[in-house]
């Protein structure tokens, strides 16, 4: 467990040297999202209408921002060569890389997402709702994002590989996130946000072992 933390304290620190990356990611999400009411117009009943979709589309797309990066660095500087040679299980690597990526480019969503809700014109209800949705379901980004990652590692045009081999694994995250926020209160949020844990339990068991056979895959 000592090296499971020491893992994701280096990538936080690494992260924190490079605020740009979890910044850019942050931006897209804000500013993709604003941009809509501008689009559309100000009506509050067609603003509420569209917020889930959009809130959680522009989610997966700011999550795909910065997969390509998940592996790259470590890759380059030969780091990746070396957990690999450690002692630590690299399934326990690949999900302290993923914990370490949702601190710093899933949580800012979550955190950032009461506020564009607002924007929108969600009533509090649907806003809390929205926040556990995001909590649920931007680690399953993640996660899924370290499979398609691994299996782009080296590779050029690694970024845009990795949109299309993740974007059909995350279509059902979208689905029940959006789903959970535009349901009627009482009507469905409950089985919205039980997928989405199922979803979650799904990807921790299985992602890391998938992306670790990639990474060896990748490294031999």
């Amino acid at each position: 467990m000592s090296g499971f933390i020491a893992l994701v304290r280096r990538d936080l620190l690494l992260a924190w040297r490079r605020p740009a990356d979890a910044l850019g990611v942050l931006l897209f999400f804000a500013l993709a999202a604003a941009l809509f009411p501008l689009g559309v117009g100000p009506e509050p009943a067609m603003l509420q209408t569209i917020a889930p979709g959009v809130l959680w589309v522009t989610a997966v797309f700011s999550s795909m921002l910065s997969l390509n990066r998940l592996f790259a660095a470590d890759h380059a500087d030969g780091t990746l060569e070396q957990l690999l040679l450690s002692a630590e299980p690299l399934p326990l690597v690949v999900t302290a890389k993923a914990l370490a990526h949702w601190l710093v480019s899933g949580l800012p969503l979550v955190l950032l997402a009461p506020l564009l809700g607002l924007l929108f014109g969600l009533p509090v209800e649907a806003i809390g709702v929205l926040v556990a949705s995001l909590l649920l379901g931007t680690p399953v980004l993640g996660l899924t994002g370290a499979i398609g990652g691994a299996l782009t590692l080296g590779l050029r045009g690694g970024g845009v590989l990795v949109s299309l081999l993740v974007l059909p694994l995350q279509v059902p995250v979208l689905v029940f996130g959006a789903g959970a926020v535009g349901a009627e209160p009482g009507g469905g949020v409950a089985a919205h946000l039980l997928l989405l844990g199922g979803l979650l339990a799904f990807s921790l068991v299985l992602a890391p072992w998938a992306a670790a056979m990639a990474l060896r895959v990748a490294l031999d």
